[in-house]
């Protein structure tokens, strides 16, 4: 992993960024409860903030990535971040392989899986922005794994690029779903209800609950072709195109895979989304925290990809990340 400032490379070897995620950050909040934590950070400096509760994870998917803390492309204040991968699995990777660069809340900050986090991040996608149907993440939410659990789930809340279109997904164990076109759904979705992807193999289902702006189901992968009531959606407007430049995004993590589960989802100050019902994943092999991960994570791929950051922020209220627009009032 590659780590600079622009006009001057650093090189954080393994032992070294142990030692920055083990590090007490000066945080604002209750010590013996994370979810009431006040975490921010601007970018402003030549590594993350003490105050902001991030850091970026040694591992080997990893190391191929590059962080550069920059002022030349900035949504406010002197800095942000960016975040890059370079082909690194190469043409004869297993289907495994993939190719990261993410930067992670730390440990200690950590809130409960059945508590409520409101996340805040400014987000540009920096030119050329991939085209093509492959897997690309640029923010993702999950639940701790145990040392010797399943770790094979996908994340319970994730931004997603989809042939150079943003969506937005969340994720649960396996439900009810009804295909489009058949019996119970022959014209598609009631009202309210998530478009599914239905995944029996790993037992999960995946909702496309957040589309991007002048697009509709055909601009997006076939294979979200089901229906589910098990999933709520109320839609108040559509994500902004993935090449408009900065996009400032505010999330609600209250995950709930019995049924509880709440997603608010903002952009630009807009409400986009809100979703109800089973949002994550339960079973023997999970610890009890949430954790949040932002950055490019794509299958191989054997051009350059980066994205740049700016402005994160997490709290236990809406009001405490929300910038120019509106919270709701649950």
């Amino acid at each position: 992993m590659g780590l600079r400032r622009a006009g001057g490379w650093r090189r954080h070897a393994l032992g070294l960024a142990l030692l920055v995620a083990a590090a007490s950050p000066s945080l604002s909040g209750p010590a013996d409860d994370p979810a009431q934590l006040l975490l921010k950070d601007d970018f402003e400096g030549t590594d993350f903030a003490a105050k902001g509760g991030l850091f970026y994870k040694d591992s080997i998917e990893q190391r191929a990535g590059r962080v550069t803390f920059q002022n030349t492309d900035v949504e406010a204040g002197t800095g942000a971040v960016t975040l890059s991968v370079n082909p690194a699995c190469g043409s004869h990777a297993d289907a495994d392989c993939a190719e990261r660069a993410e930067v992670w809340e730390r440990p200690e900050v950590l809130a409960g899986y059945d508590q409520t986090v409101w996340y805040g991040l400014s987000v540009n996608l920096d030119d050329p922005v991939p085209q093509d149907d492959a897997r690309y993440v640029i923010m993702q939410w999950k639940r701790e794994a145990l040392p010797l659990g399943d770790g094979d789930y996908s994340p319970f809340m994730a931004v997603r690029l989809y042939q150079g279109h943003l969506g937005v997904t969340v994720e649960t164990d396996l439900v009810e779903t009804y295909p489009i076109g058949g019996p119970d759904r022959p014209d598609g979705c009631r009202p309210g209800e998530a478009l599914v992807l239905n995944r029996p193999t790993v037992g999960q289902t995946r909702a496309l609950v957040a589309m991007e702006t002048g697009t509709n189901r055909a601009n997006y992968p076939g294979y979200f072709d089901s229906c589910t009531s098990a999933i709520t959606v109320t839609r108040h407007g559509e994500l902004p195109p993935a090449q408009n430049g900065w996009i400032d995004f505010v999330f609600r993590s209250s995950p709930g895979p019995h049924g509880n589960g709440h997603v608010e989802i903002f952009a630009d100050g807009r409400p986009i989304a809100s979703v109800r019902g089973h949002i994550g994943h339960d079973g023997p092999g999970f610890d009890k925290n949430q954790y949040f991960k932002f950055g490019p994570y794509r299958a191989p791929s054997a051009l350059p990809w980066s994205v740049t950051y700016d402005n994160f922020r997490r709290g236990p209220r809406c009001a405490d990340v929300m910038r120019g627009g509106q919270c709701p009032l649950d």
